[in-house]
């Protein structure tokens, strides 16, 4: 059964990027073109992301590029901050302690963006952080970060940042420079809109000098940054690159290189998806800090997020998600990133949710096809 995959990640992939992948091979360790190929697809995503900062492409899901990221920076007892108002943006604790560091968390409400001011004046006391973790958009709830801000107010403490945008970027503006990131991870699998198996992470320079400096090794190799040092003038990789993933990688980013309206596209859509599901009287999870990449609603009284998400696959062969952790079995979540972010695959959904909801004996306010279709005009 072929199936409509409007989840937040991973989403649907254009026939041209599956016909990048299924380019002849050659060896990627041995053929010096490669080489070239892959620096220039590593140059191509520092400039969408607007950046002057050295890419890598790492051979596995997005969870790599943050395990990477925290692998590469931590030492044992280093004191990292994390900033916690979702399940991965708690979830980077976990990757600091793996590799001896002592992890801070900031926790604070997991319905509303984390707040700058209050951020500051718990900086203001303690801040001899080596470094901070933050999530862009916490895909379990759609939670919306303003890394914009955040970001430039922990380098004013001379923090380091590692940021997690693998479901936000692209279909939330990133701008690593302006943003004064040091380390930005992303995948493959959400906006970019390539099948799952590959993260890229941005590294800056301030980054790159605290991991020379470091006194013990990384406790680590496959999620060891430092292992691509001088990759292209050695013409050496540290493992085998999956060089069918990283030729569809390639095309998907041409393809948003030729998008130009594809933030603005994000916004339209995702603006349009919510007002649908408020009209019909779901609640949104979230109170506000809302991603234009991925919709949140609670499960309504009347059914289950079981119930939901087999009707939809089943009757109409739509894939949407639930969430997992402390929000599994409890809402309920439609991806609109990347390919996924059309008119007609949103209407489509729309109607089937209609539909689903109304035969599960869910009372419904309004239409949310219709009302999608008038605010997406």
């Amino acid at each position: 059964m072929e199936y409509k995959i409007m989840t937040p990640g991973p989403t649907q992939v254009k026939e041209n990027v599956r016909m990048a992948r299924s380019l002849a091979c050659t060896n990627p360790d041995l053929d010096e073109a490669f080489y070239d190929f892959y620096k220039e697809t590593c140059e191509l995503i520092s400039s969408l992301l607007h950046t002057k900062n050295e890419t890598l492409i790492l051979g596995g899901e997005g969870i790599l590029g943050l395990e990477a990221a925290c692998a590469s920076l931590t030492e044992p007892q280093d004191e990292v901050l994390v900033l916690d108002n979702g399940i991965f943006g708690k979830g980077f604790a976990d990757f600091v302690s793996i590799y001896g560091g002592m992890p801070v968390l900031y926790t604070v409400d997991d319905k509303n963006p984390i707040d700058p001011a209050a951020l500051e004046e718990f900086l203001k006391e303690r801040h001899s952080f080596k470094y901070a973790t933050l999530v862009h958009c916490d895909t379990p709830s759609g939670m919306l970060n303003p890394i914009h801000i955040l970001c430039p107010l922990l380098k004013k403490y001379g923090i380091l940042t590692v940021v997690d945008s693998v479901s936000a970027m692209f279909g939330e503006e990133v701008r690593v420079d302006d943003f004064q990131i040091d380390v930005l991870c992303g995948g493959s699998q959400k906006a970019v809109s390539a099948p799952p198996g590959l993260t890229f992470v941005t590294i800056s320079g301030a980054a790159k000098e605290a991991m020379a400096q470091r006194k013990t090794p990384v406790a680590s190799f496959y999620a060891n940054l430092k292992t691509f040092e001088n990759y292209y003038k050695k013409k050496w990789f540290p493992y085998t690159m999956p060089i069918s993933d990283i030729y569809g990688l390639r095309e998907a980013f041409e393809n948003i290189r030729k998008d130009t309206g594809m933030l603005a596209r994000h916004a339209r859509i995702g603006e349009a998806c919510r007002k649908a599901v408020t009209a019909a009287g779901l609640k949104l999870h979230l109170n506000s800090g809302f991603s234009n990449t991925v919709t949140v609603f609670d499960v309504p009284k009347e059914t289950s997020a079981k119930a939901i998400l087999d009707t939809m696959r089943k009757e109409h062969h739509i894939m949407l998600a639930g969430s997992f952790d402390s929000l599994a079995g409890q809402v309920i979540r439609i991806g609109h990133m990347g390919t996924n972010a059309n008119f007609a695959d949103m209407y489509e959904t729309m109607e089937a949710l209609n539909e689903t909801l109304r035969a599960l004996g869910v009372p419904l306010a309004a239409s949310m096809a219709e009302v999608f279709e008038r605010e997406y005009s």
